[in-house]
């Protein structure tokens, strides 16, 4: 794919910009609807075969016997399988047609796991004992999020949400089986732990990524008390008793940018800061179960630093030599021996790994297959900064092609969503294969709003500083001019949810720059968007993005939503969706693609009817693909049949 048309780039500009007037072409293939997409060349699903078949595993949690349980993919759709000891063979133990998630092992070996219905987040827990027995535990229609239970797996405490509302309730289920409403709350609610006497309940309210609150709930007569309170807003993260219960582990920004690792005592209410002062935020932990232990992660411009050290004395003990990379889901094995984790490189799938804490041993427990692909020959980004508008350094991972001497790349530039995201340099089959197959340099840049950076880079794109984010795509353009490796007359956004949004927003912004734009269920006008996702997301998308209900605040989205300047796209789009985002609705996708259409610009539109916010069914994420790369041919003026 990487011969060029004879055709010069201004010749290409042209054909691209001509309006396109023909009737919708429309194409179902299963749960998959295509929309003026042409019938795509056997090479490009050839060529993407290896890619698309590369595999990746994450660690679950620790079974009694010292196996894991992992989350994997053999089929369309990610199952649970157990591994007995490192490298050996994975044994699936669900077979459903839904992806299945956060798996836990209480006590006794039952497994506690999670699964929704064609996307759609109203998620159900169901309960797997040894035997295969499986059982779901909670009531169909509703959501069902965050469970959390006593040290003898008993009792089990989770939140749960009723189509409408914005307010979750606190569920308890107690040994007998039988289940009751054990706090009424308001907003998004979440137990986060049950003490050790199971006499006490976690609890956190998540308002904004910027704001939430801890409290502890006493079961016994529904008392409630805040822990820590201040009258400044602090963001929290996580939260756990240690085993004596006699204090907290949480994480915390107050007095910092950015997350601190920190301990609360219950009875005087004094604050330790366990993970020191750091200029980079820690973004998970975990505690052995008999306390000895503590393991952190820290957020290191990207890559994961791995922390382990003796909880009491506080004394650092030996850490492991990681690969650079991202790491998450850290879980201590029941004897403290083992810490688990899963580890994803920019040129290696996310596995299962292990860390001998006693014995200082490193372990793999998986190797997911690369779709033979050669690990050798995969890119490896560099990580770049550039200034912007206001003189701001902005951070981005870039992905390059090897080319001749006097060639230039064209360039994709990939926006993540959220906004409070981060791209981080895990394993990228859709960077690895544009850079290999079509040549192309793949840019991936966290704009302002990125979480990762603290607090102050956080909210420098709040509510009418919204489009500040869009000038740092601005500012990446003039950056690409001035590379010589880089061909700013081939530029391609790309975006999903608040990429999304974002991709919509630069082809307007600077149409005129772009060969064409990608689009992922994002936004279009946030009005609507604010209207129509689910209850329980409503207001927290408001302390993000602002209220349609303040006046003021209605002006701004007046003049930055897409649907309100759709007129200045005059490139190609692509835009996909699925029919049961929560989040996103479809009617963000479909009425973005009636007026473009309506416009004369160049529109596909890809659906997929099993599919909510993300593709998460691998039959779908290759027919995604495979769009993609024949939009991306097509723009980049590349020859679809080499």
């Amino acid at each position: 794919m990487k011969t060029l048309f004879a055709a010069s780039a201004a010749v290409l500009a042209l054909v691209v910009a001509t309006p396109v007037l023909a009737q919708v072409e429309r194409r179902e293939i299963g749960n998959q609807i295509l929309e003026n997409v042409p019938v795509a060349p056997a090479s490009i699903r050839e060529t993407l075969a290896r890619y698309q078949n590369a595999r990746s595993a994450s660690f679950g949690d620790w079974l009694p016997g010292g196996g894991m349980v992992i989350g994997t993919r053999f089929g369309n759709t990610n199952q649970l399988h157990l591994v007995a000891a490192p490298g050996a063979d994975r044994s699936q133990i669900t077979f459903y047609e839904e992806p299945v998630a956060s798996p836990r092992v209480l006590p006794g070996g039952r497994i506690l796991f999670s699964k929704d219905t064609g996307g759609d987040e109203w998620f159900q827990l169901f309960l797997r004992e040894p035997d295969g027995k499986t059982t779901q535990l909670t009531e169909t229609g509703v959501r069902n999020v965050s469970p959390t239970w006593s040290k003898d797996g008993t009792v089990l405490v989770w939140s749960r949400a009723v189509k409408g509302s914005a307010d979750y309730d606190v569920v308890m289920r107690d040994a007998s089986g039988a289940t009751k409403v054990i706090f009424k709350g308001q907003g998004q609610v979440s137990p986060l732990a049950l003490s050790p006497d199971g006499k006490t309940v976690l609890l956190g309210r998540y308002f904004s990524i910027a704001e939430s609150k801890r409290w502890l709930l006493d079961v016994a007569s529904g008392k409630l008390t805040e822990l820590n309170p201040s009258k400044t807003k602090i963001a929290y993260g996580g939260g756990r008793f240690t085993p004596d219960g006699r204090s907290v582990l949480l994480l915390s920004d107050e007095g910092s940018d950015v997350l601190r690792l920190i301990q609360i005592d219950l009875a005087t209410g004094t604050k330790a800061n366990i993970s020191g002062d750091r200029n980079w935020g820690v973004e998970s932990f975990a505690l052995s179960d008999d306390g000895r232990v503590l393991a952190y992660s820290v957020n290191e411009d990207g890559f994961s630093k791995l922390v382990v050290q003796d909880f009491v004395t506080r004394r650092a003990l030996p850490q492991p030599d990681l690969p650079a990379g991202v790491i998450s889901g850290l879980g201590f094995s029941p004897d403290g021996a083992k810490l688990g984790f899963s580890l994803a490189t920019a040129t290696a799938a996310s596995d299962a790994w292990s860390w001998g804490v006693t014995d200082g041993k490193l372990e793999r427990w998986t190797a997911s297959e690369l779709g033979g692909l050669d690990p050798k020959a995969l890119a490896a980004p560099a990580l770049v900064r550039y200034p912007s508008f206001d003189k701001r350094s902005i951070p981005a991972l870039i992905y390059k092609p090897k080319l001749a001497q006097g060639r230039k790349a064209p360039v994709i530039i990939d926006i993540h969503g959220g906004p409070e995201g981060q791209s981080r340099p895990t394993f990228n089959t859709f960077s690895q294969h544009a850079v290999a197959e079509l040549g192309a340099a793949v840019i991936i840049p966290n704009v302002r709003g990125s979480t990762g950076y603290g607090k102050t880079y956080l909210n420098l794109d709040n509510a009418e500083k919204r489009e500040d984010s869009v000038k740092d795509i601005g500012a990446l353009l003039d950056w690409i001019k001035t590379q010589p490796d880089l061909d700013p007359s081939r530029v391609v956004v790309s975006g999903g949810s608040y990429g999304g949004y974002m991709s919509l927003a630069v082809m307007t912004h600077y149409s005129d720059r772009m060969a064409g734009g990608i689009e992922l269920f994002g936004i279009s006008n946030f009005v609507s968007f604010l209207q129509n996702t689910e209850a329980y997301r409503r207001d927290l998308r408001r302390a993000e993005y602002g209220d349609e209900r303040d006046p003021k605040m209605l002006k701004v989205f007046e003049v930055i939503s897409p649907m309100n300047n759709v007129g200045k796209i005059t490139k190609p789009m692509l835009v996909m969706q699925g029919w049961n985002d929560p989040r996103v609705p479809k009617s963000e996708s479909d009425q973005i693609v009636a007026k473009l259409r309506e416009r004369g610009v160049e529109t596909w539109y890809v659906q997929f009817k099993d599919e909510g916010h993300g593709f998460r069914k691998k039959v779908n994420n290759d027919r995604r693909r495979e769009v993609e790369v024949q939009f991306l041919t097509k723009l980049f003026g590349l020859d679809a049949a080499k």
